[in-house]
Order: structure tokens, then sequence, then C-alpha cells
């Protein structure tokens, strides 16, 4: 059994329109939102000891403001990538250690949780997540394999989920008038 945490890099900051979008950081409510996250993290009692991490800017600074601290590889196949890219980064970790976090980005994040969990193991927390996985919206999922390199469609189930709007309800979706 193996455990696969995923956070999606926090609210990223757009005011200067002339950086490429790789090199955006966060706004201040993407800091606030990555604090708060990282706290829950640590609170949720799992040793993230290996860290896989897309290079892209605005991902380095969500682990920095989150405090999540573990061996963090930075994997440019994980920006932007598609759920069946983030499975083929996965499936070749090395060491295989227990649980493995991946910081990256959607909708890659949000479709490896639709495409990784089992059928019947659909249930209200998975429909959830695959509604709508915000920016640093954290998951853990249960994975039933011996090595990251048997990670298949199917072989998981859902078992925790937490946003920034549940832990602080001001960090919910903006509201427009």
């Amino acid at each position: 059994m193996k455990l696969l945490g995923l956070l999606r890099h926090a609210k990223s900051d757009w005011d200067d329109a002339g950086l490429r979008d790789f090199d955006r950081g966060l706004n201040d409510r993407g800091r606030k939102g990555a604090a708060l996250m990282g706290e829950h993290i640590a609170k949720h009692g799992v040793a993230w000891k290996h860290i896989v991490a897309s290079p892209a800017e605005r991902v380095t600074r969500t682990l920095e403001a989150s405090g999540v601290r573990g061996e963090i590889t930075r994997d440019k196949r994980l920006y932007l990538a598609s759920a069946d890219e983030i499975l083929d980064v996965l499936q070749g970790t090395e060491g295989d250690p227990r649980t493995v976090l991946l910081v990256g980005h959607n909708p890659g994040l949000q479709d490896l949780i639709a495409e990784l969990v089992a059928a019947e193991a659909e249930d209200a927390l998975f429909n959830e997540a695959t509604e709508k996985f915000p920016t640093a919206a954290f998951a853990v999922l249960e994975c039933d394999i011996e090595s990251w390199a048997g990670l298949a469609p199917g072989c998981a189930r859902l078992i925790h989920l937490a946003r920034p709007r549940d832990l602080d309800p001001e960090l919910g979706p903006e509201l427009t008038q």
C-alpha cells in the first residue's frame, strides 16, 4: 500500500502581464492559502519525505509558503502535465518510498484523481475533488500497489480532501457582483 498526496499550487499572481506563465509567483491570497494548507498537511500526520514538483515559480513559492519539508525533486515534465504524463512521472519514482507528495497544476491533478480512483471507490469526497480541485487543494489517495511502477488507473481510493476554503471561509471562491 502506498500513499499519494496531491497538492495544487496556490493562487498565482497576474499583476505583471509581462511575465511568462512559468515565471508567475503567488499573490497575497495564494501565500495565505499555501501557509494554511501547509499547517493542515503537517497536522494531517503523514511524513511526506519524497516530494515531486513542477519547476514552475508558483509551485516553488507554494512549497516555500507552506513550509512542507522533504526531499524535493523538480521534474519539468510536471509543468502543466496531463494525468497520463503525471502517471508516467510517478511510475518512475526511484527508491520506492511509501509516501509521495506531488505538487503541480490543474487540470492534470484533478484528472489524475478521476483516473486513479476505482469506480467502486467513487463517493461524495471523490465527487467534490473531481468537480473542482481549486488552487492549494490537497488530496490523499491510498493506492493498492506494491511499487510505484504498478500505479495504474483504478488502483486507488481518495481518503482525504482539503481546500483552503474548508479551513478558512475567507479563502473561498471570490464572488463577483
